[in-house]
């Protein structure tokens, strides 16, 4: 929670004072601890928040969350009710998505979400009319306008050059509406990698939605962000040893036998699989840190254990810890790096960490 709670003050150090973090909390706060997380927050004095999903939001709520919850994703209609009963602040997907809401009868409180380029969620932004539109719903009270940024975590040129047209494109909608008399909602764009590369952006905004920077971590490697910015991974993930034994010349471990030695090896059961969300792509080539030293997964990662070859330490010994993310004696693995093996990035691995997994506050 020290980390947490350092780097929420790294990003606020970066923002405008004007500008509130408005962290994002789905997938189980990637992974950490939604209602941990969320109450830590709390204690920090955040009021904004963003999930993917109603239930997310309602979850949040049941858990003692105040302020607002935007939902970025799409709710179905037979959830209105959660909106209106956790008052929840949902995202118009488009212009025909609005007339659902609408149809609802009741008062929501949304943000009106605008395609800018990423062509995923959102009104397109030249269609200005119908963006207009929604002010005309007598029970939507739109509290927010945002898009999402798509090239934001690229260090090329051409991938800063899209995210300035992202921009333009919805300072362009924004001047229209404020021209046209629109007041008294929230205009956001950026996530972590828009706070990061700050200096790319031209104004200044309501929000940043930070997401896997705030957790301390990066969704690939980056020298030049690492070098720049002091972030803390605030997640480690460890498993215990179940058991130790010796294996012979020759002889083969785990599903299919995929993996054999050719010397005498001590190998390891760790209990921790892929139903908890650990990749089984890493089958024979992740690692781990046993009592300071960096061992190897050997063999196919199983549903519920895995195997590391620990034939170099010492006295390994069942309920000894094994470290997947995070440090032993001298030695820190990042999630990076295990993403990185995985040929995937941070914020899946993290995101995928299973339920079964117990979060421990530190």
């Amino acid at each position: 929670m020290n980390n947490l709670r350092h780097n929420v003050k790294l990003f606020q150090s970066l923002l405008p004072k004007e500008c509130a973090l408005m962290p994002a909390v789905k997938a189980n706060a990637y992974g950490h601890g939604a209602e941990e997380i969320g109450k830590e927050l709390q204690k920090l004095g955040i009021r904004d928040y963003c999930v993917a999903s109603a239930e997310e939001g309602a979850r949040l709520r049941r858990s003692g969350i105040h302020g607002q919850i935007l939902i970025l994703g799409y709710t179905h209609p037979k959830d209105f009710e959660l909106l209106s009963a956790y008052r929840l602040t949902q995202t118009v997907v488009d212009c025909d998505y609005g007339k659902e809401l609408e149809a609802y009868g009741k008062k929501l409180f949304v943000h009106a979400g605008l395609d800018t380029g990423m062509h995923r969620l959102g009104i397109p932004c030249e269609d200005y009319s119908g963006i207009r539109s929604l002010w005309d719903c007598k029970h939507l009270q739109i509290t927010g306008v945002y898009t999402h940024l798509c090239t934001s975590d690229g260090e090329s040129e051409e991938e800063k050059s899209y995210m300035k047209l992202q921009e333009m494109r919805f300072q362009k909608v924004l001047n229209r509406l404020y021209k046209d008399g629109k007041r008294g909602f929230s205009p956001h764009i950026q996530g972590s990698y828009g706070v990061l590369y700050r200096n790319n952006l031209t104004a200044s905004y309501a929000f940043a939605r930070v997401g896997i920077g705030l957790y301390g971590v990066l969704s690939e490697c980056s020298e030049i962000l690492r070098q720049k910015y002091d972030l803390k991974p605030v997640l480690s993930l460890k498993a215990r040893i179940e058991c130790v034994r010796r294996l012979e010349p020759g002889e083969g471990a785990g599903y299919g036998l995929s993996w054999r030695t050719d010397s005498v090896r001590m190998l390891a059961a760790v209990s921790i699989g892929y139903a908890d969300g650990f990749p089984r792509s890493l089958s024979n080539k992740g690692h781990a840190l046993v009592r300071g030293r960096k061992v190897p997964v050997v063999g196919r990662i199983c549903m519920d254990q895995l195997l590391l070859d620990v034939t170099e330490v010492e006295n390994v010994s069942p309920g000894d810890e094994a470290v997947f993310i995070g440090t032993s004696g001298k030695l820190t693995l990042r999630a990076e790096e295990l993403a990185q093996e995985a040929g995937t990035i941070s914020n899946e691995i993290l995101s995928r960490l299973g339920e079964r997994l117990v979060r421990v506050p530190v």
